[in-house]
């Protein structure tokens, strides 16, 4: 099983190109594991497992908010600033990878 971490990443930008409020690609579902430190992916052939941030990333991709808003509603919930960077570099990848319209 795949256990994805978005800390891992390489240094990217949004492209313009990219939609500015990302959906989670259907068929693909998000499921929390009980403890609610992990969720996954679940797809067809299988699931990958994500960590807790890329999780709470996703769980707001459902195609309503805009990407500022996303970052300013994870900002909020951890009390912390200065998380674009590293959700743009998600979002990226999540593109990449098929998980996002």
């Amino acid at each position: 099983m795949l256990i994805y971490s978005p800390l891992k990443m390489n240094p990217t930008v949004v492209r313009a190109d990219k939609p500015t409020r990302p959906r989670l690609r259907a068929p693909l579902r998000l499921h929390w594991h009980a403890d609610m430190g992990t969720c996954e992916i679940v797809h067809a052939g299988g699931a990958v497992e994500l960590n807790r941030s890329a999780g709470e990333i996703l769980a707001r991709c459902d195609g309503t908010r805009e990407l500022d808003d996303i970052i300013g509603e994870l900002e909020a919930r951890f009390g912390t600033s200065g998380l674009a960077a590293d959700v743009y570099r998600f979002i990226d990848e999540a593109h990449r990878l098929g998980w996002l319209d």
